[in-house]
């Protein structure tokens, strides 16, 4: 049992947004169904003295919060969402593998950092099961521990790190570079790194944006958990991040379905694992029409067969939609360059069009999309970093890693 509770409702929009926040931070709480659970909705009419809202958040003190939203929620999850200065030597924006890693190297060459996470710290490599290929894990690890890893060392180093705040702006005045959150605090540096990542790409067919949250979903690690025992699931997408995630839902649901409008293009030892798994079903050259709901809920998913030109209907408990990623850079659209996706181009230093503004990892126009290019390219943008702060006399002279700062 989880330490909070969290009562709603799947059709509540102010439940999904709580639920997508405590995943986000990677806290763990148990979910009542008050539509389904008369005794869970008995209680919250009782708390409430006969009311209904929702959604209702026990903690494991007994206190409560009724429909919170997500600052509130932060400050009661004792969150960091101001920071202890005005100016820093550095501003990184993203608190993933590329942030954090540029973070840990900022505190190395003896540069004050600040880090701001609209979400978790850790990014989406700390909502994935389980990663294979980061250096140095030959067993792999899971993505909430690496994601630990990344803070502590940061933490360890005495760096400030922010979460659940978004930026609302950056800009540069005379002095430096400016950023304003979401909170309405501003902030400024010397240099800033944008590091902010990618989010997952949406259908965009019928019915999807009612179900988002109840129903539809882009975390299997956030939401599988939710489908134990579930008869079907389906998988939208065919490459590593929906092969890997359809992977990890064998753990909950009975069959797993997966829908690519293609081939699949995973990596081929992935492949090998999905065809050779006896509870999941592979559907190739097939396209998602629409998908349908009832009562709050997920009842349908439409597609078409191309290859044999004939419909198809699916009624899985749940969807998970994996089909491409889009940058998180609406904030910097007419600030910087960005490609026509919204990528942001860099030079070969990882300097934006906007001096002094870098970029790394997902975020970046021409980056892998690998979780360990990531934290080398978050390293190598703070290594840029230094060296146009001392190129323009800001800092002293880089000294030789395992020299004297061994």
């Amino acid at each position: 049992m989880a330490d909070i509770k969290v009562y709603g409702a799947p059709w509540c929009p102010d439940c999904r947004r709580a639920k997508a926040f405590l995943n986000e931070q990677r806290v763990p709480y148990d979910w009542i169904d008050v539509d389904r659970d008369p005794e869970g909705l008995q209680f919250i009419e009782r708390l409430q003295n006969g009311g209904r809202t929702i959604p209702t958040i026990i903690f494991a003190d007994g206190s409560h919060l009724l429909e919170p939203s997500n600052a509130e929620l932060a400050i009661r999850l004792g969150l960091q969402i101001r920071g202890e200065r005005t100016y820093y030597d550095v501003l990184i924006v993203g608190g993933g593998p590329a942030g954090l890693s540029a973070a840990i190297y900022a505190a190395r060459e003896g540069l004050d950092a600040l880090v701001v996470e609209r979400s978790g710290l850790g990014g989406q490599a700390g909502v994935t099961d389980r990663i294979d290929n980061y250096p140095g894990f030959p067993e792999g690890i899971g993505g909430s521990e690496l994601a630990d890893r990344l803070v502590a060392h940061a933490r360890r180093y005495g760096v400030e790190l922010l979460q659940a705040v978004g930026v609302a702006k950056i800009w540069r005045d005379d002095q430096c570079i400016r950023m304003r959150t979401d909170t309405g605090d501003e902030y400024g540096a010397d240099a800033a790194i944008v590091a902010t990542g990618s989010q997952y790409r949406r259908l965009e067919v019928p019915g999807e944006e009612g179900l988002i949250g109840a129903g539809i979903h882009f975390c299997a690690t956030c939401d599988g958990p939710f489908y134990r025992g579930a008869e079907e699931l389906v998988v939208v997408g065919g490459g590593n991040s929906a092969l890997e995630e359809a992977l990890f839902l064998t753990r909950f649901a009975k069959r797993i379905r997966i829908i690519a409008r293609n081939d699949l293009r995973a990596s081929a030892l992935v492949q090998d694992k999905v065809r050779s798994h006896g509870q999941i079903v592979i559907h190739t050259e097939t396209d998602i029409t629409a998908v349908e709901g009832s009562g709050g809920r997920l009842t349908a998913v439409l597609a078409h067969d191309r290859a044999a030109d004939r419909d198809l209907r699916f009624e899985p408990a749940g969807a998970f939609i994996f089909v491409g990623l889009l940058p998180n850079s609406d904030f910097l659209r007419g600030v910087v360059d960005l490609d026509p996706r919204g990528f942001m181009r860099t030079n070969d230093h990882y300097e934006t069009s906007l001096p002094g503004l870098f970029a790394a990892g997902d975020v970046r126009a021409g980056s892998t999309k690998q979780v360990g290019s990531a934290a080398g390219e978050g390293i190598a943008a703070l290594l840029a970093v230094r060296r146009y702060l001392q190129e323009r006399g800001q800092v002293a002279e880089l000294v030789p890693d395992g020299a004297a700062q061994a």
